[in-house]
């Protein structure tokens, strides 16, 4: 069941590529949390290609990102993490996380992308190789969440290459934040 604003954000029992734990808005930050497909999918590696160019700005204006892939650490570590990332990055191989937060399949929206997205899809190619022609149906979500842990923005990909735009996360960045005292 997909999730809506302004619930809070339901806690995941992951860890990250390098061992530590997921956590989201616990430092009274905020967060994107990104859920992405399969390791090898070229839609999802080119933004976390477009993530890691643009982290460190977003974290200079106070953002986390999570990036959370339905895949095995080992793939993870081969695609998405071959290269060091400025955020953290999880393997979540049964997809219990994506269950959580209501992440969907779809066949179609996976075809619609493939045809619709080709400049992307040819620029995630060239950092995945052939491996990205095998990739599942899941589609991709991101969430905005606040310092307090509730969501702010919930964005279900309306196909495979679909994502929140950068535009939306840095509206995100420039509202007023709630300030609590400790």
């Amino acid at each position: 069941m997909r999730l809506f604003a302004p619930e809070p954000a339901p806690a995941l029992d992951l860890v990250d590529i390098h061992g530590q734990p997921i956590m989201t808005s616990s430092r009274g930050r905020l967060t994107l949390l990104s859920f992405f497909r399969d390791a090898a999918c070229p839609f999802c590696n080119f933004r976390i290609y477009e993530l890691t160019n643009r982290y460190a700005e977003l974290a200079a204006r106070g953002l986390d990102i999570v990036a959370v892939f339905s895949a095995a650490q080992a793939d993870v570590l081969r695609f998405a993490g071959h290269r060091p990332r400025p955020f953290q990055i999880a393997a979540d191989p049964t997809s219990s996380a994506h269950e959580l937060y209501g992440i969907e399949r779809s066949l179609w929206r996976k075809l619609k992308a493939v045809v619709t997205r080709v400049p992307t899809l040819w620029k995630g190619m060239r950092l995945v190789g052939l491996a990205g022609l095998n990739t599942g149906n899941l589609m991709p979500a991101d969430f905005l969440i606040d310092e307090r842990g509730c969501i702010v923005q919930a964005y279900y990909g309306h196909d495979a290459g679909d994502r929140i735009p950068l535009e939306r996360v840095e509206q995100f960045l420039a509202r007023p934040r709630t300030r609590h005292a400790a």
